[in-house]
């Protein structure tokens, strides 16, 4: 299976023909790429607009914007909607049980909020709280991003992870499915400060199935040569 790219635009650009000339540029950028799966993800605002031009690759930030439009795949759990909306876990369960109910792929971001918090147990903590009450079929239809609060772009003093840590915290949540779900593979993204100058490094590794991209998706030149580059690594399955 190729690479998945998500693209999270969180609440940017500012205005619509913004957004309508960014989503063109890069929904061209993805059809160059069969072997990337692309998914765009813009603020709801722009979302019945942008469907207009091109729904293959669209994505929803939230589960509430998600359901009047065709979505392919749905962010949930991410870290502004935990740490500073306080959306909690059985939220964030009831949200992931919508979203597979409608028959669209939630992207369930998970991770601890600082450098220095025990890594294992917050992502099993999350994990066993947000996949309350899915079976191990349901859960197979769930892509797990791993994102650390501290490597996001816009927390103060962010850098990216390295890939053996990422690897590491992989390992976690593959053991915790393996254990609790009997389930042999995990597809595991990586959430992070990704740009064109790291991608490789993370995408590189058979265990990182993809990428959750934040500031680096507003950059359409940059966007562009990071799908080339993930395109190139899919090349080599």
């Amino acid at each position: 299976m190729g690479k998945i790219i998500v693209a999270n635009w969180k609440a940017n650009p500012s205005t619509l023909a913004e957004a309508q000339e960014l989503f063109r540029a890069e929904v061209i950028e993805a059809a160059k790429y069969e072997n990337v799966q692309t998914v765009i993800c813009p603020p709801f605002v722009f979302i019945e607009e942008l469907a207009k031009i091109n729904d293959a690759n669209l994505g929803a930030q939230d589960v509430l914007t998600f359901k009047n439009f065709s979505v392919s795949h749905v962010l949930v759990g991410h870290s502004d909607r935990r740490y500073k909306i306080g959306e909690t876990d059985d939220v964030i369960n009831e949200k992931i049980k919508a979203v597979l109910e409608a028959g669209v792929t939630p992207v369930l971001l998970v991770g601890e909020r600082e450098r220095n918090d025990d890594r294992r147990e917050a992502l099993e903590k999350q994990l066993s709280a947000d996949l309350e009450g899915l079976d191990s079929g349901q859960i197979s239809k769930i892509l797990i991003a791993y994102e650390p609060v501290w490597a996001i772009s816009t927390t103060p003093g962010a850098e990216p992870d390295t890939p053996e840590n990422t690897l590491g915290a992989i390992k976690i949540i593959s053991d915790f499915l393996s254990t609790n779900y009997q389930l042999p593979t995990t597809n595991c993204l990586y959430g992070g400060s990704v740009t064109e100058k790291n991608v490789a490094d993370f995408l590189s590794h058979p265990e990182i199935s993809g990428a959750v991209i934040g500031g680096a998706s507003l950059r359409k030149d940059e966007f562009a040569e990071m799908l080339t580059i993930v395109s190139k690594i899919n090349e080599n399955y």
